[in-house]
């Protein structure tokens, strides 16, 4: 069973105004255009394209179908996204129960746990560059860049903070104060200090921050960027946020691909409600590289992204002509990103422009890939994990 999707672009505020329109072949609107969501996600579930039109969640639900464990995005950042995390099963089952009983209605701007799902992500650039925040930098290097700013009160304060033996006690303490007890000058000296820099060895670094605290004046989740790691993937690298991870992409086009959940804990970098508390809790506080993740081929132009969790993986099919078989675990999406790519499910078939997709349900075991062009397709993960 193939079903036609597609969805309207959302215009968060720190959305491109054109990656996405370029990507399709149109004219920009020029306005913010941040994500397309491909699912059955009732935040935004996709349109049901031809006969009976409708939204695909209905469409599943009257089919007899499954509701999705996942949801696709086309996602396009033209200024940085809150930093967040997002929490384990264990946790959003237990404060989603907690929020319930409270009475906090689901759509309250404070709200923290919407549904009682994980939200584990992988992101695949599409652009030349994608860059993002993720994880926590070793705390070694942070204080070299933090002797590069200067020696001001508050980053004296915050290299004291991190010299602790217990590098995640540490992380922790230095998080608590940055989003707690940091103050307005503290944030105008580290934005200063930054200005001023010109360290070459944490140049890449000091641009990305003044750029945080130009879009973001007078946020204390500036402290929180300046302990991240800085990542710039390039075109088909991948990068994985899985539970408690800290985050932030910041610009770039890809597409994404996470666990069908709307739980986030924020970090900063946004004027939405920052829990700090609950972030905390949920906070993995690890440190050392950001979580990348390797593609892992299956043939010529097919490689899976297969992050450790079992709600999705995410294949990208290079087509040059020749057709390609894809074995599938479950209900799959295929979104086109470049090209004119044809699914075929052995009993219908699809044509696929950039930024459009196509639902494969029906207990459909494969599909056949044709054309010459690029394709993601999200389906079930082949690893189970515990909460």
């Amino acid at each position: 069973m193939l079903i036609p999707i597609s969805n309207t672009p959302r215009d968060y505020s720190w959305g491109s105004t054109d990656l996405i329109a370029r990507l399709q072949g149109r004219t920009p609107t020029g306005r913010p255009e941040a994500e397309i969501w491909y699912g059955d996600h009732p935040g935004s579930p996709s349109q049901v394209l031809g006969a009976g039109g409708g939204t695909l969640d209905t469409a599943l639900a009257d089919a007899g179908e499954a509701p999705l464990p996942y949801l696709l995005k086309l996602l396009a950042a033209g200024s940085s996204l809150s930093i967040q995390a997002h929490p384990t099963r264990a946790q959003a089952r237990e404060g989603f129960a907690r929020e319930e009983a409270a009475g906090v209605p689901r759509d309250a701007a404070d709200r923290l746990y919407r549904d009682d799902n994980h939200k584990p992500e992988i992101i695949v650039a599409l652009s030349d560059e994608f860059h993002a925040l993720v994880g926590v930098r070793d705390l070694a290097t942070t204080r070299r860049l933090l002797a590069a700013l200067g020696d001001g009160p508050a980053l004296s304060h915050l290299d004291g903070l991190l010299a602790g033996a217990d590098p995640e006690s540490a992380v922790r303490r230095a998080l608590e104060w940055a989003l707690t007890e940091a103050t307005a000058a503290d944030v105008a000296e580290l934005t200063a200090d930054l200005e001023r820099a010109t360290d070459p060895a944490f140049a890449d670094e000091i641009a990305s921050l003044r750029i945080a605290a130009r879009d973001f004046p007078g946020d204390r989740g500036l402290f929180v960027a300046l302990l991240m790691n800085l990542v710039v993937l390039h075109r088909g690298e991948a990068l994985f946020a899985p539970a408690g991870v800290l985050h932030a992409y910041q610009s770039g086009l890809g597409v994404e691909l996470m666990a069908a959940s709307d739980n986030v804990l924020r970090g900063g970098l946004t004027p939405k409600h920052v829990d700090v508390p609950e972030l905390l809790r949920v906070l993995d506080p690890s440190v050392g590289p950001a979580p990348l993740v390797a593609p892992q081929p299956l043939a010529d132009g097919v490689a899976e992204f297969a992050p450790p969790v079992d709600d999705f993986a995410l294949t990208r099919v290079e087509l040059g002509g020749t057709p390609v078989t894809l074995d599938l675990r479950g209900a799959a999406i295929a979104l086109a990103t470049g090209g004119e790519v044809t699914v075929d499910d052995g009993d219908e078939r699809v044509v696929l422009a950039p930024g459009s997709a196509v639902y494969v349900g029906g207990g459909a075991r494969s599909i056949v890939l044709s054309g010459v062009g690029e394709a993601f397709v999200a389906q079930p993960g082949r690893d189970a994990v515990g909460a």
